[in-house]
């Protein structure tokens, strides 16, 4: 299968990711990733998009759209992938159908995963992250600690990053309702569009969205 993710900041949108990916048997292929790999293997594309970034500007939609071409190609993304954070916009969407006409292949579905706003600011504004270790993190109403401020796995002081603060929260939910959510009436144009809720468990959100696109592929 060949797969759009998308939905707001908190959604679970690379949790989901990687194991539909798996369970499906396809590449995650998601632009941070992207980004990372080709500027630290110092490709053209990756020096290129450095230079912008260094820079203090966004990475132009053509060279987002070259790297996800290039990875798009490689033999593992033969039989479908599962494309997260790209496209970002309606203008790298229609590039990426595009890129797909040309190479005889079209997208099977675009998955929406749904979360209230208020629930998404919730989730983020309350992590809390080890300031000795950043993988062990808390959240003050799902995780929390056993004693607050304080790390249960190493004693570490638990703070709020600067990008999780609900004020920073709201502006990348700005973002993203003005530039990426219009890409879902995009595709809902074409009949790509899978909605489901992103509420609950993550292994109920997995077979929820596994769930529905079967039956949106049996429906094909």
């Amino acid at each position: 299968m060949r797969i759009v993710l998308v939905g707001p900041p908190g959604a679970g949108k690379g949790t989901q990711a990687t194991r539909l990916a798996e369970k499906l048997s396809i590449p995650h292929i998601s632009t941070g990733d992207l980004f990372r790999a080709n500027i630290s293997r110092q490709t053209d594309l990756g020096k290129l998009a450095k230079s912008y970034m260094d820079a203090g500007n966004l990475v132009p939609d053509e060279v987002t759209i070259a790297m996800a071409k290039d990875r798009m190609e490689q033999p593992d993304a033969e039989n479908g992938f599962l494309l997260d954070g790209f496209p970002r916009n309606v203008s790298q969407a229609g590039a990426l159908d595009e890129l797909l006409q040309s190479e005889g292949i079209k997208l099977d579905a675009v998955l929406d995963l749904e979360a209230p706003e208020e629930e998404v600011v919730k989730r983020i504004a309350g992590r809390r992250v080890c300031r000795k270790d950043s993988s062990h993190v808390f959240h003050v109403t799902y995780s929390a600690p056993k004693q607050d401020g304080v790390c249960d796995v190493c004693g570490g002081e638990l703070y709020q990053r600067d990008d999780d603060s609900e004020e920073t929260v709201r502006k990348r939910l700005e973002v993203y309702h003005t530039q990426t959510e219009p890409i879902i009436d995009y595709y809902r144009a074409q009949g790509l569009v899978v909605t489901i809720s992103a509420l609950g468990p993550v292994d109920d959100v997995t077979q929820r969205a596994l769930e529905a696109l079967k039956r949106d592929d049996e429906d094909q």
